[in-house]
């Protein structure tokens, strides 16, 4: 089945590229584009693409307050969203995940990873920059105390191998190379995890492996 794709950026140039990598993708097709946020919001809610891409700096409605509208808490039938921009500010990262957002893309990361967020937040999970990821998540071992208690079911080797590889903002294609796996293998012990853990998505495993200082002495 294909994803539907809504692209919301201020700059042509930049819904130009990004339709391009999106669209030399099988299962992929961007159904339409907005130039500002309340042409974003008014495509969104009349289209229901599967996912929208949001830059943060845009005229009348910025990113963030696209995304509360489209995805926030108390939204009906809320759409997924992934911004997409060039500025990682912590304010701008928190914003986008506390109004709902599935992930928060930056727009050097490159094709792989802007295809991967996509898929990942059609398939009801989250992605998040590697680099953002890092900084979140040492910021919230520095605050936390850790958590009392594991799994229901311990998790295996592996799953403890694929579970550090997340912290560490790994891609699923990343994991793979690294632990010398398939794709699908990966996909299905990050299924297992979260079945164990009582998680809805990568994001959440991230937090709990460093919650749980499961990270080490990694900087």
């Amino acid at each position: 089945m294909t994803i539907r794709v809504l692209v919301a950026d201020d700059q042509a140039m930049v819904r130009g590229g990004l339709r391009l990598i999106l669209e030399d993708q099988p299962d992929i097709a961007v159904v339409a584009e907005a130039a500002d946020g309340a042409e974003a919001v008014e495509l969104a809610r009349r289209l229901r693409p599967d996912v929208c891409l949001v830059d943060i700096r845009m005229p009348r409605l910025d990113g963030l307050e696209v995304t509360r509208v489209l995805a926030g808490p108390g939204v009906p039938d809320p759409l997924r969203v992934v911004v997409v921009t060039t500025f990682d500010l912590d304010e701008y990262v928190y914003g986008a995940l506390r109004g709902g957002a599935v992930g928060f893309i930056l727009k050097d990361a490159g094709p792989a990873l802007l295809v991967e967020a996509v898929r990942a937040a059609n398939a009801g999970d989250a992605l998040v920059s590697p680099s953002v990821t890092l900084r979140l998540l040492r910021h919230l071992t520095a605050t936390r105390a850790p958590v009392a208690g594991g799994p229901a079911r311990p998790l295996s080797e592996r799953e403890t191998e694929v579970v550090r590889a997340i912290g560490r903002g790994r891609t699923n294609q990343e994991i793979a190379a690294e632990l010398f796996i398939s794709l699908s293998t990966v996909k299905s012990h990050l299924s297992g995890i979260q079945a164990k853990l009582g998680l809805r998505n990568r994001v959440e495993v991230a937090a709990w492996a460093w919650e749980n200082r499961l990270m080490g002495d990694l900087r």
